[in-house]
């Protein structure tokens, strides 16, 4: 009994657990062996398969056969080859791509692939100035192949479309034969077909420049739906697009190629429906703590606009475009209106522009001007509302004005504590449009105003209370170049100071212009012919054209 009892047990450990050695031994073999083991035989027919699917020739190093852990090939070194008309740089190249199979068709006679994942790709996307798109003709080759939808379980007559996806990608975009400094780096993209008339696509990916170091741009993200065409044009299309927590400086950097010189995050959202040829598109910008990145004011900016329009001509288009800020659905009071059309993205001189301002109170522009500039004091106040209309239409010449509008600021006051409860503006402001702009100087200014050309807008005379017994006149004009201003009538030293102490940018260089007879009576108003010139971003230069001090005699009473 003893001896029956212990028989089982003299069988082992390792025959006890047989099959599970067996299937661990298959397992490593399985890992092992694979990736030794090249199927250069298949390399032809797999490049060729993929050279019909995009209309392009295909080329492959190597075909390594993978059983782990699904089974499937890795190909390695891929190039796509470019269509002569776009270049002859490849229009996708990547070091890897590993090729997944259907299990359950490896019982059938057609082989279809789940998968294919590229890594660390690169991608070109070229534009010719006719409009077309390096893309076109393989999503026209992709349109006409019937593919059965990628979640599909069970086989059918037409193969399933693979889910395809790439991960660090880098995109890279192309004007005619010139890369431009704009690219798309570590970018993540997938593609898939939920029905056999649609395919679906996601990407997300960080914006850079090759000109430039950026860094902190933000994320953009696109997901959406392609249809079936017999053309680029009658492609249908449903895209969801967005821009999220960019920097500003990141974001002026992309765009621009250098730092702007703002400060705070911005987000981009935009939505297009329709088709490639004609599509309806919404986008929405908002801002948050906008500032200057040389100072930090107290209340920095908030921005939420809106912009809907019509895009034509595969996107090189755009016409009823109109925008409000706020949003026209808000409860904010309206700020800003926009409309207009774009007819050639490429000649932005074609474009048409009307700008709105239903009414803006004064304030509200005082706490713009101390987010733009840190010289404006903080106790400066201003009352009034700003209205006006400017408008933007195409020139045949540079010399005929293609800006046209009017501005302006009723019942306007300017006041700082220097000034106490008395305004230093009385009455209206008003900037007009002229038809031909003036080019001839004042003739007693020592510098001479600089060329205007192009459109220019005329400061009509403002009254200003200077301390004279009769206002003061300020007047102006601006151009393409810069602007000249001219200050006439009667004035107190402490009074033109204070003006210059509340509008730090008209003040510049007026102090060196008074004379000795003015200053050393602050308080007695003299005869100012003051005329000033300043290019954008140059040097304000004031002259003074003439100065008459006022007499006051006294009366002596009789003894």
């Amino acid at each position: 009994m003893q001896s029956d009892e212990e028989s089982p047990r003299s069988g082992g450990f390792f025959r006890r657990y047989l099959f599970l050695w067996l299937t661990l031994v298959a397992l490593i073999l399985l890992a092992i062996i694979p990736p030794l083991i090249t199927v250069n035989r298949l390399q032809h027919r797999i490049a060729t398969s993929i050279s019909q699917s995009l209309g392009r020739p295909v080329h492959l190093d190597q075909v390594t056969l993978n059983l782990l852990p699904l089974p499937g090939f890795t190909l390695n070194n891929l190039v796509v080859d470019e269509d002569p008309a776009f270049g002859s740089e490849p229009i996708i190249r990547a070091n890897s791509v590993r090729v997944t199979l259907r299990i359950r068709s490896l019982w059938t006679r057609r082989v279809e692939f789940s998968t294919i994942s590229f890594t660390d790709p690169s991608v070109n996307l070229v534009h010719l100035p006719n409009g077309k798109w390096n893309l076109e003709s393989i999503l026209l080759q992709a349109s006409h192949i019937e593919a059965a939808p990628t979640a599909q379980k069970k086989a059918g007559p037409t193969p399933r479309f693979p889910y395809i996806e790439a991960t660090g990608a880098r995109l890279n975009i192309k004007l005619g034969q010139e890369k431009i400094p704009l690219s798309f780096t570590d970018a993540e993209f997938a593609l898939w077909l939920p029905n056999p008339e649609q395919w679906h696509l996601r990407l997300k990916a960080a914006p850079a420049r090759t000109d430039t170091v950026v860094s902190g741009a933000g994320t953009i993200q696109i997901e959406g739906t392609l249809g079936r065409a017999s053309s680029l044009r009658q492609v249908p299309i449903r895209l969801q697009g967005e821009w999220r927590d960019a920097p500003l400086g990141g974001a002026s950097r992309v765009l621009f190629g250098r730092d702007a010189g703002w400060r705070g995050n911005m987000t981009l959202l935009a939505n297009i429906q329709g088709t490639v040829g004609a599509s309806s598109v919404e986008a929405k910008l908002s801002t948050e703590n906008a500032r200057r990145a040389d100072f930090v004011p107290n209340h920095p900016l908030n921005i939420e606009m809106e912009c809907l329009g019509d895009a034509t001509n595969l996107f090189h288009s755009f016409n009823k475009v109109r925008c409000s800020w706020p949003p026209s659905g808000s409860s904010g009071t309206q700020v800003l209106m926009l409309s207009g059309s774009l007819p050639d993205i490429h000649d932005l001189h074609s474009a048409t522009l009307d700008v709105s301002i239903p009414g803006i109170p004064a304030d509200t522009l005082v706490d713009w001007l101390h987010v733009v500039n840190e010289r404006i004091p903080p106790d400066v106040t201003m009352g009034g509302t700003l209205t006006g209309t400017i408008s933007h239409r195409p020139s045949a010449s540079p010399a005929a004005p293609s800006w046209q509008g009017a501005m302006f600021l009723t019942r306007a006051r300017l006041m700082s504590a220097n000034t106490g409860a008395s305004s230093l503006v009385s009455g209206n402001i008003a900037i007009r449009s002229v038809e031909q702009p003036e080019t001839k100087a004042n003739s007693h200014a020592k510098h001479a105003a600089p060329p205007t050309t192009g459109s220019s807008f005329v400061l009509a005379p403002t009254a200003l209370a200077l301390g004279g017994k009769e206002p003061a006149m300020l007047e102006g004009r601006f151009g393409a170049t810069g602007y000249t201003l001219h200050l006439t009538g009667m004035a107190t030293p402490s009074r033109l100071l204070a003006l210059a102490n509340a509008l730090p940018e008209l003040g510049d260089g007026l102090a060196k212009v008074q004379p000795a007879s003015h200053v050393a009576t602050p308080s007695a108003p003299s005869v100012i012919d003051l005329t000033a010139v300043r290019p954008w971003f140059g040097e304000q230069v004031w002259t003074a054209n003439s100065a008459h001090p006022v007499v006051h005699h006294s009366r002596r009473g009789r003894r």
